[in-house]
């Protein structure tokens, strides 16, 4: 039976770690031991029953942090319950439709027989980090898309299958 549940993230600004925050949040309220911790921080997931695993999206690509975990940690991922999100999208897009998984995390999700992937917005506000988050700013594209109640159904998904 499940009991203990990382969620690891990679994020620049926060906005992903307060995603992860939330799904596991929504998984102890399912009965279960869960905890989120920032992906570099991650020494072992060997005490862990499984995995959530997120990341911001950059330019097409998943936060390196998150990148570098599944990486390092592939073996160990693939013989748990492992499941992926992303976090992204400066618009409401991801609340009104699927958006798939870029390429190499479609390929990590292959690789280590991932159940699931969701993409949700994303939240780039005042004082992000980054030449490339100031200048999306100034253009006056920033905003705060994360949908939190999508993303404690997912969560809520999650734990009911895990607790079962």
């Amino acid at each position: 039976m499940v009991k203990n549940v990382l969620v690891a993230y990679g994020t620049t600004n926060g906005s992903t770690a307060e995603i992860a925050e939330t799904v596991a949040e929504v998984l102890r309220q399912n009965g279960l031991t869960a905890e989120a911790r920032p992906a570099p921080a991650v020494a072992s997931t060997e005490s862990y029953d499984a995995v959530v695993v997120g990341g911001g999206l950059y330019a097409g690509h998943w936060h390196k942090d998150a990148r570098r975990f599944v990486r390092r940690h592939g073996r160990a991922l693939a013989e748990r319950p492992l499941w992926f999100f992303s976090s992204g999208p400066l618009d409401p897009s991801a609340s009104e439709r699927d958006i798939p998984p870029v390429p190499g995390v479609k390929k990590a999700m292959v690789r280590l027989d991932a159940r699931e992937h969701v993409t949700f917005g994303g939240c780039l506000e005042e004082g992000a980090k980054g030449w490339v988050a100031r200048m999306i700013l100034r253009n006056g594209k920033g905003g705060d898309f994360r949908d939190f109640e999508r993303i404690e159904a997912w969560a809520g998904r999650i734990g009911h299958e895990l607790a079962s």
